[in-house]
């Protein structure tokens, strides 16, 4: 049998000075872990996310953009209504901190951090800002008009055009009534009045009490009735050069714009036979609304 030689096996101790080095590298260890977990978990939380956009459109009333704000935000309906009662809108003195008219149409980005005060700040900034533009500003002090009051006029517009095209024509009627101390009789205001909208209005509706009822009040109504763009508000301060005070929509892409009363009924009458034509292809039971339409009296 071959026997071989196996020096003994060597022992290593550290010393008291590597004991201590070890020792301390093991809590600087820990301690990064420790220190490096909330830091990690913090910096995890405050991950920017990817913006959403919510789209306000043009003519849309106060409560749609509340609704709207509640539904992306995720919050519990009349959230949005209640945090501008206290955000500190900064609104006109005339607007009473009612944000109508003041929600400016536009695309806003949202974050899971997003706020309905944040939004709604931003919403009134902008509208501000689109007042102040020099166009708005200046053609709104050429007609004596506060930002208060073009907001309301530019809302009408925003209701009342059929298209873009219109709508200086439509601001033209509303300063020509104005200036003739004729009641604006429009039937948006009326709209707003009752919380709808329909393109037809009966006898009985222009005769409601009611600060809207723009039939038998004169005047701007007391507030906007949506949120105008700023191609409205540039209209509302730089109507189209005309002498019309009547307007009815015949059907859509076709509005028609009169100096008097009696060219004003015949455009009426027009749209009252394409309302009943309309009617008479609707299947039986399908119902089309009830009422005439409504598109301004004769003066006085």
């Amino acid at each position: 049998m071959r026997h071989e030689y196996w020096p003994p096996r060597r022992r290593y101790r550290l010393t008291r000075r590597g004991r201590l080095a070890l020792f301390l590298g093991m809590l600087l260890v820990i301690g990064t872990v420790v220190t490096l977990g909330p830091l990690l978990r913090e910096e995890e939380a405050e991950a920017p996310t990817k913006p959403r956009v919510l789209v306000i459109p043009e003519g849309w009333r106060a409560p749609q953009v509340y609704a709207a704000i509640d539904r992306e935000l995720e919050l519990p309906a009349g959230s949005a209504k209640a945090a501008a009662a206290t955000a500190g809108l900064a609104l006109p003195a005339e607007a009473k901190g009612n944000p109508e008219g003041f929600l400016f149409p536009a695309s806003y980005p949202v974050t899971s951090r997003t706020t309905a005060a944040e939004l709604l700040a931003h919403m009134v900034r902008t509208a501000n800002q689109k007042l102040a533009t020099r166009a708005v500003a200046e053609g709104a002090k050429a007609h004596g008009m506060t930002p208060y009051q073009t907001a309301t006029l530019a809302s009408i517009v925003e209701a009342e055009a059929d298209s873009r095209a219109d709508m200086g024509k439509v601001a033209r009627v509303v300063h020509n009534r104005l200036a003739r101390s004729m009641p604006l009789q429009m039937d948006s205001t009326i709209n707003y009045a009752l919380n709808r909208r329909t393109v037809d209005t009966k006898i009985s509706d222009t005769r409601i009490d009611h600060p809207f009822n723009t039939y038998r009040r004169q005047g701007l109504p007391p507030t906007p009735i949506d949120s105008p763009g700023l191609q409205a508000m540039a209209a509302a301060v730089a109507p189209t050069p005309g002498d019309w005070l009547y307007f009815v929509t015949v059907k859509q892409g076709d509005t028609r714009f009169s100096a008097t009363y009696k060219e004003h009924k015949r455009h009426v009458a027009d749209f009252n036979r394409v309302r009943a034509a309309a009617a008479d292809a609707v299947p039986a039971g399908a119902g089309t609304g009830a009422g005439r339409a409504q598109a301004g009296s004769p003066p006085g």
